[in-house]
């Protein structure tokens, strides 16, 4: 049982404890806050309470969080896009509708669990349920990542990715038509404050990221962007973009859903409907090898759903 102390900050508006503790907590859910205060395994000044109870300041809130129950993924017959193997490394052109480790709701048919039929030499670095996993994509969103086979491999990249120097560019097609043929959006990306599946740039708690962007094509209503990170936030493109005033299409998260009713054009309009996913693909990876320092660079072409919806938006527009 792993227990945690906390201690209410003074001068502050009162607050709910199950959402100080989802707060204070990383990773920590309301839901999984509200669970643990049911059971009797947060105390507040020595004392059991409510998940209503408000805190005002200087309280002192004791949290008991049990271990997890392990739940090792299973090796599973999944076809791979591989696009490069060797001792140390591996690199996979991801399909979007692909999760990339079991988690909540996604316990098998993930990346790990194909990795795992694949591979016998899987970095241990990651545990059991992420081995090798160094970086990762969203679930819908589709490219290239790479994967390390040994504990070796796994330091050398993650220090690149510390450092920034991981050769990363996406592609994105987002609605509105950008003023400017290039650009840098920097802001710090944080958990949301309010809704604890988001993040957001106005998180008290947030990290530096910048995204830099430069436009591939225009069309009336929509931009089509190459994106290059210089910081790797979780959803650090999808929320960049979004809160300035262009979000991706098909992501319902961060507003690319509700753009749709601007679009005029009714076959168009239909088309960007039925793209159900945020239209954002890795399209270039580029790092130092970890064992023979040689740099390597790799490139997945659009896939067919992205490459469709753009044909799509040139016919529109001829």
């Amino acid at each position: 049982m792993h227990e945690m102390e906390l201690t209410v900050p003074t001068g502050q508006e009162p607050e709910r404890l199950d959402q100080f503790i989802s707060r204070a907590i990383d990773g920590m859910t309301r839901s999984t806050a509200q669970r643990l205060i049911e059971s009797g395994l947060v105390t507040v000044n020595g004392a059991p309470c409510k998940s209503s109870l408000k805190l005002v300041g200087n309280e002192c809130i004791t949290v008991r969080i049990p271990p997890a129950a392990p739940a090792v993924p299973v090796a599973e017959e999944i076809p791979l896009e591989i696009r490069y193997e060797d001792r140390d490394v591996v690199v996979i052109n991801k399909p979007a509708g692909m999760v990339v480790h079991p988690g909540a709701g996604n316990p098998s048919g993930t990346l790990v669990n194909a990795l795992l039929a694949h591979c016998t030499d899987l970095s241990g670095i990651g545990g059991e349920i992420r081995p090798g996993i160094v970086h990762r994509l969203d679930k819908d969103t589709s490219g290239l990542l790479v994967v390390a086979k040994n504990d070796a491999a796994h330091q050398h990249l993650s220090q690149q990715f510390s450092r920034h120097s991981i050769k990363r560019v996406y592609v994105a097609l987002v609605y509105g038509v950008m003023k400017a043929d290039k650009g840098r959006i920097e802001g710090a990306i944080g958990r949301h404050p309010s809704n604890r599946q988001k993040m957001s740039g106005a998180s008290r708690h947030g990290k530096h990221a910048v995204t830099h962007w430069q436009v591939i094509e225009r069309f009336p209503g929509f931009s089509l962007l190459k994106l290059r990170l210089e910081t790797g936030r979780t959803h650090q493109i999808r929320v960049h973009l979004s809160e300035s005033g262009h979000p991706l299409v098909g992501d319902p998260v961060y507003g690319g859903s509700g753009r749709l009713s601007s679009v005029k054009d009714v076959p168009l309009r239909e088309a960007v409907r039925k793209f159900d996913r945020q239209a954002l693909h890795a399209r270039v990876l580029g790092f130092i090898h970890p064992v023979t320092g040689e740099y390597l660079e790799f490139e997945a072409a659009l896939p067919p759903d992205m490459a469709a919806l753009l044909e799509t938006l040139r016919a529109a527009t001829s």
